[in-house]
C-alpha cells in the first residue's frame, strides 16, 4: 500500500488513470480479472448508476417544461352537428354545420414566472449531474470495497486451511508421542480441541467468502474470476485540512446542495411572479360551414361557408386570489431555507466522511506495519517453541498457542491492507477523484450527461421523443450460487 504524497485533485486524477491502466495490462491469465475490468463492467451494467443516469434524463426535461410556458400555443377546435330533430316555426334551418376555429395564443410577459422556472430547472440539471457525480463514486467505491472483500477472505479462508493442516498433523504427531508414554491425554485433548476450533474458524472464514462473492456479484453483475492485486492508490492528500480543502471544492454532493439551494431561491420568485399582471395576445380565425343545405321561410341567401377573424390583447391584473400567492411565496421561502440547511448538512456529512476516511487509513497504514512485523517476530516465536518442545522444554499448548498467534497476525494484515485500500479510495471519492472521468477505464466510453441536456434543450417539437425504455443492466438471476469452489464466470 502507497503512503500518502503530496497531491492534489488535478494530480490525483492522472495518477489513478496511470495506476489503473498499468494494472489491467499487467493482468496475466485469462481467468484473471483486475479492479479496472471490474469498474468497467459495474460502470456499464449496474442498475443503480444506470437508474440515476434515466433519472438525470428525466430531470433534463423539466427546463423544456418550464419554456413551454412562455411560448406560443396554437390549437384547432372543429365541432360537426346533425339536426336529427328539429322543431317547427323555424325561420332558417340548418340540418348540419361544421364549425372551426384555429386558436393562437402568445405570452408577452408573465411576471417572471417563466424565467425564473427556466432559472430552478437549469440549476437544479446541473444539480443533477453532480448527484450522477455521486452515485457514480459511490458504486466505484462498493465495487472497491466488494473487490477488496474478496480477496482479503480469499487470504483468510488459505490461512485457515493451512492451519487446518498443520494441526491435523500436530494431531497426530502428539498421539504417537503419547502412545509412546512422552506425552499426556490432556496435551492430546488441547490439539484436539484446537483443531476443532480451527476447523470452525474455517467454515466461518469460508461463508464469509461466499458472502463477498455474493456481494462483488450484485454490484459488478458477474461472477468473480480470479482477482488480481489492486493496484497501489495515487498521492492522497499530504493532511486532513488539504483533503477537506479539496473537498468542499470538489466533492459532487457540495456541488449538487449548492445548486439546490440557488433553485430553491428562484423557486421564490417564480411564486412572487403570481401577484403581477400578465400579458399575452391571442388571434382567432374562425369557419362555419353548413354544407349548402341552409333552407330558409322566405327566399334570401343563407351562404353556406361564414369565415371570421380576430386578434387581440389581454391583460390580467390579479386583485384577490384567496391568500394563496402569499401561501407560495412562503412556502417557497420555508423551502429555501430548508435547501440552505441542507447544504450545511452536506458539508458536515462530507468534512466527517473525509476526516473519517483519513484517519482510517492511516491507522490501516500503522496496523499493516504492525502486522508485519508480529507475523516476522510470531513465525520466529514459532520456529523457536516447536523446537524447544522437541527437547520437552515447552509444552504442547505452549505450541499451539504460538502457532494461533501468527495465524492471527496474518488474518490482521490481510484485513488491515484491505480497510487501508477502502478508506483511501473512500477518501478518492470524498474529494471528488473517483469517477470513471478519473480512471480511464479500458474499452469504456464515457457518459455524458450534457449531451442529452444539449439535445432536448432546444427540442420545441410536441412529437419528438427518445428511444423505446430498455433495460441496460445485466440480471444475476442466472449466475450460479458461489461456494467456495463454485464455477465463476
Amino acid at each position: 500500500m502507497q503512503s500518502f504524497g503530496s497531491g492534489s485533485s488535478r494530480t490525483v486524477r492522472p495518477l489513478m488513470c496511470a495506476a489503473l491502466l498499468a494494472a489491467s495490462m499487467l493482468a496475466g491469465g485469462a481467468r484473471a480479472e483486475t479492479l479496472a475490468q471490474a469498474l468497467a463492467k459495474a460502470y456499464q451494467t449496474n442498475p443503480t448508476l444506470n437508474a440515476a443516469r434515466a433519472n438525470q434524463m428525466a430531470t433534463d426535461e423539466n427546463y423544456a417544461i418550464q419554456r413551454a410556458a412562455g411560448l406560443p400555443t396554437a390549437q384547432i377546435n372543429s365541432t360537426f352537428n346533425e339536426n336529427v330533430l328539429i322543431p317547427g316555426g323555424q325561420f332558417v334551418i340548418i340540418p348540419r354545420t361544421l364549425q372551426t376555429q384555429v386558436q393562437v395564443q402568445v405570452p408577452i410577459y408573465q411576471g417572471g414566472l417563466v424565467r425564473f422556472g427556466m432559472k430552478a430547472a437549469d440549476a437544479r440539471i446541473i444539480a443533477g449531474e453532480e448527484t450522477l457525480r455521486g452515485t457514480e463514486a459511490s458504486v466505484f467505491s462498493q465495487v472497491v470495497a466488494a473487490y477488496n472483500d474478496v480477496l482479503r477472505d480469499t487470504q483468510i479462508v488459505e490461512f485457515n486451511r493451512a492451519n487446518v493442516k498443520t494441526l491435523e498433523t500436530n494431531l497426530r504427531a502428539t498421539q504417537d508421542r503419547f502412545e509412546v508414554g512422552d506425552l499426556t491425554r490432556t496435551d492430546v485433548a488441547q490439539s484436539e480441541a484446537r483443531l476443532a476450533q480451527a476447523r470452525a474458524d474455517l467454515r466461518n472464514a469460508e461463508a464469509n467468502l461466499i458472502g463477498s462473492k455474493e456481494r462483488y456479484i450484485q454490484q459488478v453483475g458477474d461472477a468473480p474470476a480470479e482477482l488480481t492485486p489492486p493496484p497501489p492508490l495515487p498521492g492522497l492528500p499530504a493532511s486532513v485540512d488539504e483533503a477537506v480543502e479539496i473537498a468542499i471544492k470538489e466533492n459532487p454532493d457540495i456541488a449538487a446542495a449548492t445548486k439546490n439551494s440557488e433553485a430553491a431561491g428562484f423557486d421564490v420568485k417564480a411564486a412572487r411572479a403570481s401577484r403581477l399582471p400578465t400579458l399575452s395576445a391571442f388571434g382567432n380565425i374562425n369557419r362555419n360551414d353548413n354544407f349548402g343545405g341552409a333552407r330558409a321561410a322566405v327566399p334570401i341567401n343563407i351562404p353556406s361557408t361564414q369565415e371570421s377573424a380576430v386578434i387581440g390583447a389581454q391583460v390580467q391584473l390579479p386583485l384577490y386570489q384567496g391568500g394563496r400567492p402569499a401561501a407560495q411565496i412562503r412556502q417557497a421561502q420555508a423551502r429555501k431555507t430548508a435547501a440552505m440547511e441542507n447544504q450545511i448538512a452536506t458539508e458536515r456529512q462530507v468534512i466527517q466522511q473525509v476526516r473519517a476516511a483519513f484517519a482510517s487509513y492511516k491507522a490501516s497504514l500503522d496496523v499493516i506495519r504492525s502486522a508485519e512485523a508480529a507475523i516476522a517476530a510470531n513465525s520466529l516465536s514459532l520456529e523457536g517453541v516447536r523446537a524447544e518442545n522437541g527437547v520437552g522444554n515447552r509444552t504442547i499448548i505452549e505450541v499451539l498457542n504460538a502457532e494461533q498467534e501468527l495465524i492471527n497476525a496474518k488474518v490482521i494484515l490481510a484485513t488491515a491492507r484491505r480497510n487501508a485500500y477502502v478508506a483511501g479510495f473512500t477518501l478518492l471519492a470524498a474529494i471528488g477523484s473517483a469517477e470513471a472521468r478519473d480512471l480511464n477505464l479500458e474499452g469504456v466510453k464515457l457518459y455524458d450527461s450534457k449531451a442529452n441536456y444539449d439535445r432536448v434543450r432546444g427540442d420545441v417539437l410536441d412529437w419528438s421523443g427518445r428511444p423505446t425504455p430498455m433495460i441496460r443492466s445485466t440480471r444475476t438471476v442466472s449466475t450460479p450460487a458461489q461456494g467456495i469452489d463454485a464455477p465463476q464466470n
